[in-house]
């Protein structure tokens, strides 16, 4: 795994790690993983967003909007592909937050 971004909630906090090999973004605090977002590459140029899960006892603090942000920023970031959330919980937060609707419109 290699840290492609981070998006902490304090400066030494959390990192969103983008773990390509195993088509995921990671939340991470103090080396422990707390969620993640899984996706798959079903054709050039499209990223498509299928599950994301935290670990049950984290939920409720925001932790799944700043692993979706990380993620949709590293998207931005580093690529031109479309993304498609079938994810409900990814295309909730896209739809909560306008800026990232571009993302689905490339």
């Amino acid at each position: 795994m290699t840290a492609d971004s981070a998006s902490p909630e304090s400066p030494d906090e959390l990192t969103i790690v983008h773990d390509e090999a195993n088509s995921r973004y990671v939340l991470m605090r103090h080396g422990t993983e707390l969620g993640e977002t899984v996706y798959a590459r079903p054709k050039p140029g499209v990223i498509e967003f299928l599950h994301t899960g935290i670990n049950p006892s984290q939920q409720e603090h925001g932790l799944g909007s700043r692993l979706a942000a990380g993620a949709l920023d590293d998207v931005r970031a580093t690529s031109n592909d479309r993304v498609v959330a079938l994810c409900p919980f990814i295309r909730a937060f896209i739809q909560r937050h306008p800026d990232y609707a571009d993302l689905t419109r490339r």
